[in-house]
């Protein structure tokens, strides 16, 4: 393993396909050879909001606003951000996001997680 790597975000696959097309996500972790970090890019267009929340048994993450604004769910706290803004979440913390009028473009950092992962789906948790 080098002892650096260069991967550009947007030349990752798009996870989301033609599935979800308001929103796009590339995760790099596998890309960056890291032992312990991930950074994955999400787009949200104007006005999407997640209705599908998720949470991590172990994994602290922090995501970074880089360009719009909009609402994240914090378990039942619900946070306004705008660009620039960091937010840290624990892994127990329930989350997920809205994009405001402009959208929201966000960088999610990962710290190390167990073998397959550790993020669990909450489906239908954020509809009202």
């Amino acid at each position: 393993m080098s002892g650096y790597t260069v991967k550009n975000l947007k030349d990752v696959e798009d996870a989301t396909g033609d599935r979800i097309p308001e929103v796009e996500a590339r995760f790099a972790r596998g890309h960056l050879d890291s032992r312990d970090l991930g950074v994955s890019y999400f787009r949200y267009a104007p006005g999407f909001r997640s209705t599908i929340g998720h949470h991590h048994r172990e994994q602290e993450e922090a995501y970074v606003v880089v360009g719009g604004s909009g609402r994240i769910k914090l378990d039942d706290e619900i946070v306004e951000v705008r660009e620039w803004d960091v937010i840290r979440v624990a892994p127990e913390v329930v989350r997920a996001m809205e994009a405001g009028s402009e959208g929201l473009e966000v960088l999610a950092i990962g710290s190390a997680r167990p073998e397959g992962g550790d993020g669990e789906m909450v489906r239908d948790w954020w509809t009202d």
